[in-house]
Parts: C-alpha cells; structure tokens; sequence
C-alpha cells in the first residue's frame, strides 16, 4: 500500500497488485468528519487507513462511488458510521453481491463482509462544514458518484476515468451521451486535481482528453 498526502488534507491510500490495475482509496480529513472514500477489496485494505486516523476522534463518513466489488469488500471493517452511496448503489451492491463474490473472491484481502450504505440520496449532498459536495455522477454505472472537496479543489470521480491514459474513458453502463453530461458538469466545477479508482493522479485537464476522444 502506498499513501501520498494530496494537499493539506487529502490522502491517497493506492493497493499496488501485479496480476490488476492499481486501486486509490481517499481520505479527507475534514475539521467535523473524516471522509473515507471506499473501501477497497477487504479488511485489509481497509486497515491502512483506519490505522492511519486511529488517534484522530473525529467520527468517520464512509462514502461509496458505486457498487462494484473491488469498491465496496472493506464496507465490513467500517461500523457504527454513516455509509453514504446513491440509493441505486445500495440496491446494486445486495443484488449483485453472490456474483460479484463468486466470480471474484479470488481477489479478496482479509475478511469481506456485506455492509450496504445506510444514507442513501438521489441527487446530491453537502457537508457544508467541511466544504464537502457528493452528486450523482452517472457513467461508468448508474450508481455513481462524484465528490468535489471545495476547500482544497480536488474532484473524486472513481472509475468515471479510465485506469490510464490509453483507456482514458472506461467502461460505461450508461449511454455516451449520459457520460459526456457527467464530464461537462466536472469541466464546469472548480477544481485543480482529479483523483480516480484506477489512474494515476491527474488535472483538470483530463477532462478535455476525455471529450475530445468521445
């Protein structure tokens, strides 16, 4: 596990693993919560980062971006929290679990266990002393969501960005019209730095790579 401070107070938490793709979790470290941004693939890539805010009182969100099985197998190591998704993730993650799991659980790290998301909206939320904005971002799937920490300008967009710059625009569940929407409300938000499940760490503009290969 690499961390990487991003900032004053995000943190990039990345699962190297040969055999796939690299896995970025994040960490805000807001003044009332700690917002953790999924969960990785099981209890121990969880732990980092409860190890990481073990001294740090401050009651934790849980946020899952949508329901696939590589984001949401560390929901067990998070109780007692606020589990926040859009309502379909939560739909998505009991209806697909036994598959997900079956066709995956070679890839399990640690103790997986089903956890859904106990906040569920629609549309959008705010923390407004945290300055922390989570919306529905469809694309990738249907489920997902985007959130936007408007105190230090960095955009979380999981798997709405591909896992490199060859496959920049990944996979999509929803139309190419619903995902262009999605990439044009980003280019159209304030922010400097983009951070995705899979990618390396990149800027604003991605977002002008990503439309023009649309």
């Amino acid at each position: 596990m690499n961390i990487q401070r991003i900032k004053r107070r995000g943190v990039v938490f990345t699962y190297k693993n040969p055999s796939t793709c690299d896995l970025n979790l994040y960490l805000i470290r807001g003044e009332k919560y700690n917002y953790i941004i999924d969960t990785g693939l099981g209890s121990l890539t969880a732990e980092p980062i409860k190890e990481y805010i073990k001294n740090d009182n401050k009651p934790m969100v849980v946020i899952n971006t949508h329901y696939h099985w590589d984001h949401i197998w560390g929901n067990g190591s998070f109780q007692n929290c606020f589990m926040i998704a859009h309502q379909l993730c939560r739909e998505l993650i009991r209806s697909h679990w036994d598959e997900m799991l079956e066709q995956n659980n070679h890839r399990c790290c640690g103790q997986v266990a089903m956890n859904l998301p106990n906040l569920v909206f629609e549309q959008g939320l705010y923390f407004p002393e945290d300055k922390i904005r989570l919306f529905h971002a469809p694309g990738h799937t249907a489920d997902s969501i985007s959130v936007l920490d408007k105190t230090e300008k960095v955009l979380i967009v999981a798997d709405n960005v591909g896992e490199n710059m060859a496959e920049i625009i990944p996979g999509l569940d929803c139309g190419k019209d619903v995902y262009r929407n999605t990439v044009e409300k980003y280019a159209a938000m304030d922010f400097d730095t983009c951070i995705s499940g899979h990618n390396t760490i990149l800027g604003k503009d991605v977002l002008e790579t990503i439309l023009n290969k649309l």
